[in-house]
């Protein structure tokens, strides 16, 4: 996975605490970028309020189960996790939570596309 190009590489940072926006817009183009090979590697990062619906929401929880078993990576802002207090939850929701804005800043020096939801 890790020789697919930056060009071939979309981020997403997902921050709408909205669930019409997650399930119609984010997760919609997310998971079928992956899923139809729009794009070789798709990241979902998880950042500010999205962090608590992510943490809350049953659904949004399968939701994002569902896109990372089709081979979306998920990521989550720690700090957004701690701030909100939803740090463990994300966690036991199998998401990778760490202090994501030096790997944002690399992503986006290298060259990979991104979305802001």
């Amino acid at each position: 996975m890790h020789d697919i190009p930056a060009s071939e590489s979309l981020f997403i940072i997902w921050s709408s605490p909205d669930p019409e926006v997650a399930d119609n817009l984010v997760f919609m183009y997310g998971h079928n970028s992956m899923k139809r090979d729009w794009w070789g590697r798709v990241r979902l990062i998880v950042w500010g309020p999205s962090a608590k619906l992510a943490a809350t929401d049953e659904h949004i929880r399968k939701r994002l189960a569902e896109m990372e078993d089709d081979g979306v990576e998920i990521w989550a802002c720690r700090a957004c996790a701690d701030n909100y207090g939803v740090t463990e939850e994300l966690e036991k929701a199998g998401l990778n939570v760490f202090h994501v804005g030096q790997a944002t800043t690399e992503m986006l020096k290298a060259g990979w596309k991104n979305l802001t939801f």
